[in-house]
């Protein structure tokens, strides 16, 4: 069976060291396995996907960027019967932040939003009421790597306001209360491998900084959760995100209580360097799935 470690063209915009070190890692990893793999980007012309029996997403890092582009890209896989881990209809599906719309109606937490659609006007004063905080996070429904994401006070939010408005002629948005337990006690991350829990680990944002993403400066620390808070992000997974060679749960806790940041089915990160058995863990979920 040849298999495509789906990545994306680097031009520098992401951090890239970080990705090519996990990617390489684990393409050797599995090699040593005894796998026919290899890198291949996801929108490069000069590929013949027929030649692959199965993809696995890794790190299409753009593919936000050049969305349609990446959907025309899933239709040419399922056109091909290239098999795709994660499976099309699922990637779709989390493409657009609005299936966290889905997640709540499902019962389950999320952070609190408001999703405003394109072509529609806002005014961000609105919201601080509405959520009760005096700060908020503004980001695109389709987006990744903080693109496009506002921190709003009543200091900028006139000109976010403007901004926003202009972003909305082409594209969804989401408002949310910015969540001081973020900066208090960071972000968790919890990932799944074939709906098993495999790792977690907290995300914390550099000093005056909200951003917890490493290529702004975020640092990773490794946890050992409890039963009861596997079981919780588990839930997520087992509604969600069956049959996913991956999945990593985002969120944090607010008075005791995860809410839900994202669900992460395309392009995670996977913190694979913070275990050794890590790897091992994607390598059997892999050969279940194959």
């Amino acid at each position: 069976m040849n298999i495509a470690l789906v990545t994306y063209l680097d031009k520098g915009a992401y951090d890239s060291a970080t990705v090519e070190s996990e990617d390489d890692k684990l393409l050797i990893f599995l090699k040593e396995k005894g796998l026919s793999i290899e890198k291949v980007i996801w929108n490069d012309p000069e590929i013949n996907w027929q030649d692959y029996d199965l993809a696995v997403l890794k790190s299409p890092w753009d593919y936000f960027d050049l969305i349609n582009d990446f959907y025309q890209w899933l239709e040419k896989l399922a056109q091909l019967n290239v098999r795709l881990l994660n499976p099309i209809e699922r990637v779709k599906w989390n493409s657009n932040k609005l299936y966290l719309q889905e997640i709540e109606a499902a019962g389950l937490k999320i952070t609190p939003s408001t999703f405003i659609r394109k072509a529609e006007s806002v005014n961000l004063n609105d919201f601080f009421a509405k959520f009760g905080v005096d700060k908020l996070i503004v980001k695109p429904c389709v987006s990744g790597g903080a693109k496009n994401t506002f921190k709003v006070t009543a200091d900028n939010v006139a000109a976010v306001n403007h901004k926003l408005n202009e972003l909305l002629q082409e594209e969804d948005f989401i408002v949310q209360p910015f969540l001081p337990e973020i900066l208090e006690n960071g972000e968790w991350s919890f990932i799944f491998f074939n709906s098993v829990y495999s790792h977690s680990l907290v995300k914390q944002a550099k000093p005056g900084d909200f951003r917890v993403q490493p290529a702004h400066g975020g640092s990773v620390h490794p946890q050992s959760p409890s039963k009861e808070q596997i079981f919780i992000a588990q839930q997520y997974i087992d509604l969600f995100a069956k049959n996913a060679l991956y999945a990593r749960v985002d969120g944090t806790f607010v008075n005791g209580q995860f809410l839900l940041m994202e669900l992460e089915l395309i392009e995670p990160f996977l913190f694979l360097n913070t275990d050794p058995q890590n790897y091992e863990r994607y390598y059997q979920a892999l050969k279940e799935l194959m």
